[in-house]
């Protein structure tokens, strides 16, 4: 059976408030880099978003589009991270590592005194930006990791992972029937789980917004886009299935979600660079989004999406995407 696998070797340096790793938390010293196509990515662009942090970590958007060395800063004039100054994020990682083997992925954090990569361990990222950078948050920012719901939080984002977040990459890439027939059967079991889960209380765990939700939303935008065709997940679009569908719309429509989501891009980098799944490199036009911002009914479940805190303000001029690249 061939069944995808991702490479999970990363970085796992840590920014922390003590600098144990000899990296302490700093405003001003590190350079986030990611790319709105990516979820992985995307995760760190909201967490970034609802503590804001725009003004203590710095942020660096490549394209959409990648080729076999890295991704590129060909958004940027002349090409060039206009911090980092330099043109694919693989450099960062050359500077630290020369004749680095592993996968050069965002997000990844880079010290710009040095432009040395710090860390692409994306899984712990977002929850150091929560505990690390506590001293920096905004005020009225969210508790997204709160210690009285941790080892919940844990168990819920370890299934979500295996079974949606990179369970969609395991249906999409796999090259047997057997090897996608079993992703694709776990990806709808678990999907029809959190269903469940969700049909009676707002939020994955708790009352409020968590992790968990920043780590299942990333999904769920994209998989009406990307997933449903272009990875054969086509049991159900999202949108054919309520609870999800009301779920998805909810946290779209709350400030630092749906503004950090680039369609546009989303399905630039997907039909074009897998090419082995998509060898035309032809971008779908649709489907239509506009439905994205219709009524979604979840207040009736009660919760409270920041608990005590407040929503974040609009993003930095810089870092808004265009309303034609969203769901208008």
């Amino acid at each position: 059976m061939s069944e995808y696998s991702r490479d999970s070797r990363y970085i796992t340096t840590r920014i922390t408030a003590d600098g144990r790793d000899g990296y302490p938390v700093e405003p001003g010293r590190y350079r986030l880099v990611v790319a709105r196509a990516c979820p992985w990515a995307n995760r760190m662009i909201i967490v970034r978003r609802l503590l804001g942090l725009e003004d203590v970590l710095s942020m660096g958007i490549c394209g959409p589009v990648h080729d076999e060395r890295s991704w590129t800063f060909d958004l940027d004039p002349g090409g060039v991270d206009p911090v980092l100054g330099i043109e694919r994020i693989q450099d960062a990682y050359f500077k630290r590592f020369p004749g680095y083997e592993r996968g050069i992925t965002v997000p990844a954090i880079v010290d710009v005194p040095t432009g040395e990569v710090v860390t692409n361990d994306f899984a712990q990222m977002t929850i150091d930006l929560s505990l690390e950078w506590a001293r920096y948050h905004r005020d009225g920012a969210p508790a997204l990791y709160p210690e009285a719901l941790r080892a919940e939080i844990d168990e819920v984002n370890d299934v979500v992972f295996r079974d949606v977040n990179n369970g969609v990459y395991r249906a999409g890439f796999a090259t047997d029937q057997d090897a996608y027939e079993k992703a694709y059967q776990r990806l709808f079991d678990r999907l029809d789980w959190l269903s469940d889960r969700l049909a009676g209380q707002r939020y994955l765990v708790g009352d409020t917004i968590t992790e968990a939700d920043v780590r299942l939303f990333t999904t769920l935008a994209r998989f009406d886009a990307v997933y449903h065709g272009h990875f054969k997940c086509n049991r159900t679009k999202l949108n054919e299935m309520p609870v999800l569908w009301a779920y998805a719309r909810d946290l779209f429509q709350t400030p630092g979600f749906g503004d950090t989501i680039d369609f546009v891009q989303i399905k630039q980098h997907y039909y074009e660079v897998h090419r082995t799944i998509n060898p035309t490199g032809i971008v779908p036009a649709g489907p239509d989004l506009r439905n994205w911002l219709t009524s979604h009914g979840r207040e009736s479940l009660g919760g409270r999406p920041f608990g005590d805190g407040t929503p974040p303000g609009p993003p930095p001029a810089a870092e808004t995407v265009p309303a034609s690249n969203g769901a208008v």
